[in-house]
């Protein structure tokens, strides 16, 4: 008896808890909602009304501009794209002016565009925005969204009960497990709740929102980055392949953060191995904003197979150091200054500062500013210059490597030393675990 109770529970459990293989890495993509939040007077505003039109022209920017080739492939419809009632079947109605081909036409105009369809809705009776919510249309919703063929699947929590947050989010993903179709889950559970049960969220979830919505300002970025680093303790543990902490969307190209600022967000943002969420008018984009949110080596750090969420591991004169260890042995270090002084400053920082260990270290700066910063080595010091609510962002590389031997193909491949020991669950990596691994100082 008791063997069959433990049986049907491994079934209940295997059941409610989150197995679809998506985002082994951080979802990329384009939101509506920071940029364009609620319009819905496309006479007035017809090129930022939330419309079937402004997602099919973001869509054709974000391919014909590289924003996809980046990795940014989600394009998403926040709240605002219903009608205010369910039609006399139960089911959610997309505004029929705003959205006259329905959505799955659009969902068909975004696969063939090589991208996937994320759309929002709430586990409440209501949007935020007070449209009709899910709560008591689950099953009917998540057949509809399986018929629209959406990707990805933003679950907010206004207008429910937190208390029935615990058990209403897994089973509305286990309706979607059910369906048979791949859906990212993206909620907004714990963002609702003083002491939220993180380790149930990731097991049901594959990325959460954890606070307050970012708003347009330096003072919003910088207090989500705060928060984020006071209960870095409790979080990077339950951040890796497939389950993400959620800071909410990048800022960047609107009109709320300087440049200096947006490549603030853009490498902190990475060290966290936060979602890259733009939400921006991709036609109207300045350059220098675009090259941020393009730059490949700041990707890199984001979507780094290993899936180690980073930490800010110091603060110096006002100026915070942020860590993240890289899957290939080295670590990426951002340098934030949270000084409004009228010049850039300069700090020399200790290996213990960064804390990393203490190798000799090949530096490339991820934004390009110092093209050939000088190697270090463990009897120096490390020396930058930061401007006032600026970043110096950089990749620090061991001068020691791994090579990996293949017996069955003799071929070699060159890692670092911490893939020595490093074993990671992702399937691009598990095809290494019956190769020998010999360490060879580079010399």
């Amino acid at each position: 008896m008791m063997l069959l109770l433990v049986l049907i529970a491994l079934q209940l459990t295997s059941t409610l808890a989150l197995d679809n293989g998506l985002v082994p890495t951080p979802p990329m993509g384009w939101l509506s909602w920071q940029r364009f939040r609620c319009i819905t007077d496309c006479k007035k505003y017809p090129n930022e009304c939330i419309s079937e039109d402004l997602i099919q022209r973001q869509a054709l920017l974000m391919v014909s501009e590289g924003y996809l080739d980046a990795g940014y492939e989600y394009v998403g419809i926040d709240d605002c794209w219903l009608e205010k009632e369910r039609d006399a079947d139960g089911r959610m109605v997309p505004d029929r002016h705003r959205f006259p081909s329905g959505m799955k036409s659009l969902s068909d105009f975004l696969h063939s565009k090589g991208l996937k369809f994320a759309m929002y809705q709430d586990y409440g009776t209501k949007t935020c925005a007070g449209y009709p919510g899910v709560l008591g249309h689950e099953a009917l919703d998540v057949k509809t969204f399986v018929e629209w063929e959406i990707d990805y699947l933003k679950l907010d929590g206004c207008y429910v009960e937190t208390d029935k947050m615990d058990t209403g989010y897994p089973e509305f993903g286990k309706l979607m497990n059910e369906s048979g179709r791949p859906i990212v889950y993206s909620c907004s559970w714990p963002a609702y709740q003083k002491k939220p049960n993180y380790k149930s969220i990731a097991e049901h979830c594959n990325l959460w929102r954890n606070y307050d919505d970012i708003m347009d300002s330096w003072q919003s970025l910088t207090n989500i980055s705060d928060w984020f680093a006071e209960n870095q303790d409790e979080l990077v543990q339950y951040a890796g392949p497939g389950h993400w902490n959620d800071p909410d969307m990048l800022l960047i190209g609107n009109y709320g953060l300087s440049w200096d600022q947006a490549r603030v967000q853009m490498a902190v943002w990475s060290i966290l191995a936060a979602p890259l969420l733009m939400s921006v008018d991709l036609a109207t984009i300045r350059p220098e904003f675009k090259e941020i949110l393009l730059n490949r080596d700041a990707i890199a750090v984001d979507q780094d197979p290993l899936g180690k969420q980073g930490r800010r591991v110091g603060k110096i004169k006002n100026i915070e150091i942020w860590n993240r260890e890289l899957s290939d042995g080295a670590y990426a270090l951002a340098f934030v200054s949270r000084r409004d002084d009228g010049s850039p400053y300069s700090i020399t920082v200790t290996y213990e500062d960064m804390k990393i260990p203490e190798h000799n270290y090949d530096i490339k700066d991820i934004y390009n500013d110092e093209p050939n910063v000088p190697s270090l080595s463990p009897d120096m010091k490390f020396e930058t210059r930061v401007n006032p609510s600026g970043v110096r962002f950089y990749k620090f590389v061991p001068k020691s490597s791994n090579f990996i031997y293949n017996e069955n193909s003799k071929e070699k491949s060159e890692t670092t030393e911490s893939s020595k020991t490093s074993d990671t669950t992702e399937p691009s990596q598990r095809k290494r675990k019956n190769m020998k691994m010999y360490f060879v100082s580079n010399l």
